[in-house]
């Protein structure tokens, strides 16, 4: 493993990149009256997901990093939520959602896993 220098050497941080990088290639598909709507929402929860991992890394105080990688645990769930919208109302096609899908299933447990270690490192 190597050292972590910056927010961006964090796994978390990365995949959160990629996902937010993905979303927005998929989201260009979805129709343009939802550019305003579901496509905005789904785009703002996917770059909140790094933003607040990189903001808590910055505050150099483990209690606000806690927090805001919390944030980005909201945020991840916000978008879990917009792509499960987007395919009911048939924005999105489930066979394009599901590695998205995969994808924050996989980012959540790498933050939960954080979270847990930085809580016995207090």
């Amino acid at each position: 493993m190597s050292a972590i220098n910056s927010y961006r050497d964090l796994t978390a941080w990365q995949q959160a990149m990629d996902l937010a990088t993905e979303v927005y290639r998929h989201s260009r598909q979805w129709p343009k009256e939802e550019l305003y709507g579901l496509t905005s929402q789904a785009r703002r929860a996917s770059v909140s997901i790094a933003a607040n991992i990189a903001e808590g890394y910055g505050r150099d105080n483990l209690g606000y990093y806690i927090q805001f990688l919390r944030a980005a645990q909201g945020s991840l769930k916000e978008l879990e939520t917009h792509l499960l919208i987007a395919c009911r109302v048939e924005i999105a096609r489930d066979v394009e959602a599901a590695p998205l899908l995969e994808s924050a299933e996989r980012l959540g447990k790498i933050l939960r896993g954080l979270i847990r270690k930085l809580k016995e490192a207090r």
